[in-house]
């Protein structure tokens, strides 16, 4: 029988980007912590929000979303818990695009999400790291980056204090 008591007692960290590193330092300081709001959506489950725990006045922030379950998943009060994810670009693709069924959504196509998964996938393999993507809309290029590293929030805060 194996021991799950660590697991089970230790707190799960929260990443954040170097874009809102300051913001939630911001919002540990002084608006009660940074509330973590998981998607209630079933056509987007995945997705996350972080806003402030409470709005200027001291009551708690109103989800930020319809997409967002009523109430946060949770609350981080703890600097210690915040990670700063960097990021590298290690690739760039050409996709296309097509309209969405509906017509109100663009889509890639069907070739170039298939080209986009494989690459992801062996990049992840080269690179023994998941890898995320954004898009490039001036080139239509997809962009594949790697997170080199994920620095505490507090270290960070030290090493760029006014960016």
């Amino acid at each position: 029988m194996t021991d799950t008591t660590d697991t089970l007692t230790k707190p799960e960290l929260h990443y954040c980007t170097p874009e809102t590193a300051h913001r939630f330092a911001d919002w540990l300081a002084t608006r009660g912590g940074i509330a973590v709001w998981r998607s209630g959506n079933i056509s987007n489950p995945g997705a996350s929000w972080s806003t402030p725990a409470l709005v200027l006045d001291g009551t708690p922030t109103p989800r930020p979303t319809w997409q967002a379950e009523m109430t946060p998943e949770r609350i981080i009060t703890d600097i210690a818990l915040v990670r700063v994810s960097m990021w590298r670009e290690v690739k760039r693709i050409k996709v296309s695009t097509r309209m969405g069924t509906q017509g109100l959504t663009i889509k890639l196509t069907d070739a170039s999400a298939d080209r986009l998964r494989q690459t992801l996938a062996r990049l992840s393999r080269k690179h023994g790291k998941d890898t995320t993507y954004g898009f490039d809309y001036n080139t239509q290029e997809a962009v594949i980056s790697v997170e080199d590293e994920a620095i505490p929030l507090a270290d960070w805060l030290v090493l760029h204090p006014n960016t």
